[in-house]
This record gives structure tokens, C-alpha cells and sequence, in this order.
């Protein structure tokens, strides 16, 4: 703020930034360039908080006016808001992670701002849904008596979700607000709100041009469903397509979604490729499975060496929770997923006997592969999911659907970038190799130029026409205008 204080975030392989972290405050020198050929940083640094090596601290903050450093902390057991200096009361105590959706992935990410006159304003869940909260902290006596905020929901104009809240810059602006939104009819956008007025939030630029009219759209409900280790989340999207109407059966097919990460979550905002699926008959649901962000700390570190364990039991349970419900066809359950949510999808299939086919996209089936060769931020990740490499090989050899072939008894399609460097081609290619052998159908799409997530329009919209006409042959489902897909073994 005074351009002599710089705060920063450090932390130590193999923690990464979700796990342990340090914030320091440092006092830089008059003359910055001269610092790197001497010690000044190191003498004039001081470890604000994260001092016992077990604590995440994200997102340092300056206020403004006052120059106190802000930041979040989840020694509380959820991400909370404290001022430096005062680490033993949490400015807004409450059970609920501030932050943003799946922090400590990408630089710049903020969940906690400040309005021109001081005012603090953040964002966490509830319900499934975003709340935006704003509190005069300038006004706040540190202690055991929180600050006083007010909370604003879809009840005061705003979108299901939204994050990256912001404020005007300027007098007139004072009470307006920015923020990243949607939800399941918006794709993502830039929103504008005003504190004072309120109404629905105006959307001033929008990510996609695409439109739907409601009577397509599937409105996401949030579930929570009984599983290995207590209680998880997910959200379902029931069918919808007021143009059809089915008579012929029960319940409705369902597919699984298990997002990539792992430590990271799902969003609500409009997602043609689940709206894709509700309008065709199908019911979807998007797995928040333990270890995911935003339900706490506890919720987040159930992966710690767990990752193929507690995941796939979670996907499991939510189809089957469903299937109980009579909200699934329990013959007819499918699962995808990308990255890391094609390692659960394969695991999935490898491991239990829920699903009767499934999607990976770009998926990691060998995770021996995937410890060697993968980039530098994520390079000791896998320590903390699975165990340290190659002292518990045999660890990795076992969670890897690519050694359980054997245990494979259902079809599976794989869609894979020829270009990928974190989940190499080679991985795809050996499970779909594996799968002929045994007779298990099965076919393999490898995408030119492609990398790790698909980024061309024609090759997004191939993937997902080639996933349905492969459950629609799978399930017996007469797919009107199907793409011909050859598949192995069938």
C-alpha cells in the first residue's frame, strides 16, 4: 500500500497452497535493485501467520484507508477473514469458506475486497448458493465480538453463483459492485450491483451469446447424500425438455460427473455440456465428493492420501442415493469426467460395479505416469493424494485403473488430446489397448492439436455427440441424428 510493504504467500513441497502455508510481511529496501545481491528481504521479513506448518493462509490483502494486511486463514476449520495481529478472532466468524470457488489454483485470485470507504466485502456458500456479505470492519474493536456484516442472496437480485467481488473506484461508484456470476439459464459474466438500490444485478458483458428458453433449462438442486465418511455433496439436474414428454419409463438414465482437481469444486452457472445432457432425457449429477473446496477443511483434506478412495466411493454413493430415490434408473448409470474426474471415472469403473458405462476425458489411468511427468506446480501434488513416489510405488500401482484392467466389465469410451502434457496421450492409448484385448467394448478419440481439456468448438462438440451415441448404443437409446461411432467389441 505504501509501496514499502510487500505481503506474500510461501509454502514448501510437497504441501500445496490449499495444505500449508506461510504469509510473510516484508519490509523492502530503499533501493530494490541492489536488494538481490543483498540480505535485506531475509532480515526484514516477518511470518505473519502459518507458523505451525499445518495451517493454509491464502489471499493477503491491504486495507486500503487503514494499511492493516487482511487475509484468510482455515485454522478455524473453514477459511475465515483476520486482521494481522490479531489471530485468535476471525473478523467474520462463521462455518463457511470465504475465498472463492477452488482457491490457490491460479494467481490473482481474490475473494475478499474493499469499497472505496472502507467497507469489506467477501463471498461464501450457502445452501448451494452464493452470499455476498459486507461489513464496516474500519468500525470493527478486535475481539471476541465479531464485526457486524449484512448479507445480500437471489432473494436481493443476485445470481445463484458469483466471486471476484469488487468495488467502484470512484465517489459515484462507492456502492456499486463487480463481480464474476451466473447461473443455470447465464453463462458466465460481469456483473454490476448496487447496495443501495439492489434489484437484479445487471449483466454487463457475457462469456457466450448463447441463449435458451427456460423450457430447456435444468435448475441445479443441491443434495446431500450418506457416504463412507459421513455426509457428501453434489448437485442434480433432473431432465428437462417441456417439447418432450416421456411415458415409457420410471426413472430417467443418469450420468455422473466427477470434476477435475481434485481439490477443487463444481459450479452452477449455465454449462451447456450438463444442459446437453437434461434436454436429451438424461438426468446429471455433478459430485462435489470429498476433498473438494468449499465445505471446510475437514471435507477438503478427506483426499489426503485417499485420492481413489474416497472420490470413487462418493460418485458411487450419489448414484446410488439417487437410484434409491427413484430419481435414477439404477440399470442404466453412467459416469465422465475430466483430468482428475477421468481418473475417478475410470476408477470407478475399474474398482466398483455401480456403473454400467462411462466417459474418460483426458483421464489419468496410470498414476506412476502421471508422478513423473508432470509440471512443476503439481509436481509433488500426488504426496499428499496418494503417498510419497517411488517409496510407495506399489501404493500408485494399485490405484490405477490401468492395472486393474481385469477388473473392467463394462463399456468405456476414451477422449484424449494428442498434445497433452499433464495427462500424457500414451495413458489413453494403453487403456484402450487393454480394453480390446479383453473384449470389453470400447473406443478411443484422439483429437489433433488438442492439449489437456479440449479448446476447439468442433472437437467440443464431437466429444460430447460421440459420448451419446456410445450410451445410446450402449443403453438400446435410439439417438435421433446419432453420429456414427465405431466401437471395438461391440
Amino acid at each position: 500500500l505504501d509501496g514499502k510493504t510487500l505481503a506474500c504467500i510461501v509454502w514448501n513441497h510437497p504441501n500445496m497452497p490449499w495444505d500449508a502455508t506461510k504469509l510473510l510481511k516484508v519490509s523492502l529496501p530503499e533501493d530494490v535493485l541492489d536488494a538481490k545481491s543483498s540480505n535485506s528481504f531475509q532480515d526484514s521479513t516477518v511470518i505473519v501467520a502459518g507458523h505451525d506448518d499445518d495451517t493454509s493462509i491464502i489471499q493477503p490483502l491491504f486495507h486500503p484507508i487503514t494499511g492493516d494486511l487482511y487475509y484468510l486463514s482455515d485454522q478455524t476449520g473453514y477459511y475465515n477473514i483476520f486482521l494481522d495481529g490479531h489471530p485468535e478472532h476471525p473478523v467474520l466468524p462463521m462455518d463457511a469458506d470465504f475465498g472463492d470457488p477452488a482457491p490457490g489454483w491460479m494467481l490473482g485470485q481474490q475473494g475478499v475486497s474493499f469499497l472505496k470507504d472502507g467497507r469489506l466485502v467477501a463471498t461464501f456458500k450457502r445452501d448451494g448458493s452464493s452470499v455476498l456479505v459486507v461489513a464496516k470492519v474500519m468500525e470493527w474493536t478486535p475481539g471476541p465480538l465479531a464485526v457486524e456484516g449484512d448479507e445480500y442472496d437471489t432473494r436481493d437480485g443476485l445470481p445463484m453463483q458469483f466471486e471476484g467481488v469488487t468495488g467502484g473506484t470512484t465517489e459515484a461508484t462507492k456502492n456499486d459492485i463487480y463481480f464474476l456470476g451466473g447461473d443455470a439459464s447465464t453463462a458466465t459474466s460481469i456483473y454490476k450491483w448496487n447496495l443501495e438500490t439492489k434489484g437484479p444485478a445487471e449483466i454487463l458483458v457475457c462469456s457466450s451469446s448463447l441463449k435458451f428458453p427456460e423450457s430447456v433449462i435444468s435448475v441445479p438442486q443441491q443434495i446431500e447424500f450418506p457416504t463412507t465418511l459421513g455426509n457428501a455433496f453434489g448437485y442434480y439436474y433432473p431432465p428437462k425438455n417441456d417439447n418432450y414428454k416421456c411415458t415409457m419409463e420410471a426413472a430417467p438414465p443418469l450420468l455422473v460427473k466427477a470434476h477435475g482437481g481434485p481439490t477443487a469444486c463444481t459450479r452452477t452457472s449455465l454449462n451447456a455440456g450438463i444442459q446437453f445432457w437434461t434436454s436429451r432425457g438424461f438426468a446429471v449429477l455433478d459430485v462435489d465428493y470429498g476433498g473438494s473446496t468449499g465445505y471446510g477443511r475437514a471435507y477438503r483434506r478427506r483426499l489426503r492420501n485417499s485420492w481413489g478412495i474416497v472420490d470413487i466411493d462418493d460418485v458411487c454413493n450419489g448414484a446410488a442415493y439417487l437410484v434409491k430415490e427413484g430419481l435414477a434408473d439404477e440399470n442404466r448409470l453412467c459416469i465422465d469426467g475430466g483430468s482428475a474426474g477421468g481418473y475417478t471415472t475410470l476408477g470407478a469403473l475399474a474398482f466398483r460395479d455401480v456403473f454400467k458405462a462411462g466417459c474418460s476425458l483426458y483421464g489419468v489411468g496410470d498414476l506412476t505416469a502421471l508422478a513423473g511427468d508432470t509440471h512443476k506446480f503439481e509436481s509433488r501434488y500426488l504426496d499428499g493424494l496418494v503417498g510419497r513416489y517411488p517409496e510407495d510405488e506399489q501404493i500408485y500401482k494399485d490405484r490405477s485403473p490401468i492395472e486393474s484392467v481385469d477388473k473392467l466389465s463394462c463399456p468405456i469410451l476414451l477422449l484424449q488430446g494428442d498434445e497433452d502434457k499433464i495427462v500424457p496421450p500414451n495413458q489413453a492409448s494403453m487403456m484402450h489397448s487393454a480394453l480390446v484385448k479383453k473384449g470389453i467394448p470400447t473406443c478411443l478419440k484422439m483429437y489433433k492439436g488438442e492439449q489437456h481439456g479440449f479448446r476447439k468448438a468442433e472437437n467440443i462438440e464431437d466429444a460430447l455427440d460421440s459420448e451419446l451415441s456410445f450410451y445410446g448404443k450402449v443403453f438400446g437409446i435410439k439417438i435421433p441424428g446419432a453420429i456414427d461411432l465405431d466401437i471395438d467389441n461391440l
